[in-house]
């Protein structure tokens, strides 16, 4: 810590410092397992419905097995969003640290101004999105065609 006039500046080995670095990665994490989080329900909950719906024979139903899959989407899409949005306040404060700019009220300041707009589509047309959600949609929509023509007996087998 060095003192400039009345504001007492902090540098990279202030344990204020570590600490409030500490705090942002651990923070960047749970967004990052939040979001595995997501596709791991997703999967199970997808699954659980669609063996629901085959074993009550109702394949009316299969197409329920969709709204979960947009759910988990876009709240993935969120907390991917939150994650973007933590790591641009971490660099800014890294930036600062660098220059050497860090006063107090920088210190334990962990909330980011908003997800904007332009974070959110940015997340929305992530990699790690879109492989994942359109994959698990193809997947539900040839299981409801399969269950769907199996209860009208419309299944053909291709040899």
């Amino acid at each position: 810590m060095n003192g400039t006039s009345n504001t007492v500046r902090y540098d990279e080995n202030s344990p204020a410092v570590q600490a409030h670095l500490q705090i942002m990665q651990s923070v960047i994490q749970r967004m990052a397992s939040n979001s595995a989080s997501c596709k791991a329900w997703c999967i199970a909950l997808v699954s659980a419905i669609l063996v629901i719906v085959t074993e009550k024979s109702n394949p009316q139903y299969a197409f329920v097995a969709v709204i979960p899959v947009l759910l988990f989407l876009v709240l993935d899409i969120y907390y991917l969003s939150l994650e973007k949005t933590f790591r641009e306040l971490y660099n800014s404060f890294i930036n600062k640290l660098h220059e050497g700019k860090i006063v107090a009220p920088d210190l334990y300041a962990v909330s980011p101004s908003g997800i904007k707009l332009g974070v959110f589509w940015a997340s929305f047309k992530s990699f790690s999105i879109w492989p994942f959600y359109l994959t698990l949609l193809a997947m539900t929509f040839v299981v409801v065609y399969c269950i769907l023509s199996a209860a009208t007996g419309s299944a053909k087998v291709i040899p």
